[in-house]
């Protein structure tokens, strides 16, 4: 799941054009904190998933949405 979320993550930031440094930003999140739950290190509690998905605009669903990788 973990891997499944930093996919979904890295994938719906880069389609926004968004580095880790705006996505901080936007999130109130460190760059260090996206970049380890990019690479699958780190396991977001569902209010960190709500954070992030408002920063991306999008719902939370989309990230934990099975990607057909694992």
């Amino acid at each position: 799941m973990r891997k499944l979320v930093g996919r979904n993550l890295a994938r719906l930031r880069r389609e926004r054009g968004l580095t880790q440094e705006e996505l901080e930003v936007r999130s109130g999140l460190s760059q260090q904190y996206l970049s380890s739950l990019e690479r699958g290190q780190r396991n977001p509690t569902v209010i960190t998933l709500y954070e992030i998905a408002q920063a991306l605009e999008v719902s939370h669903i989309e990230l934990v949405k099975p990607d057909g990788q694992d």
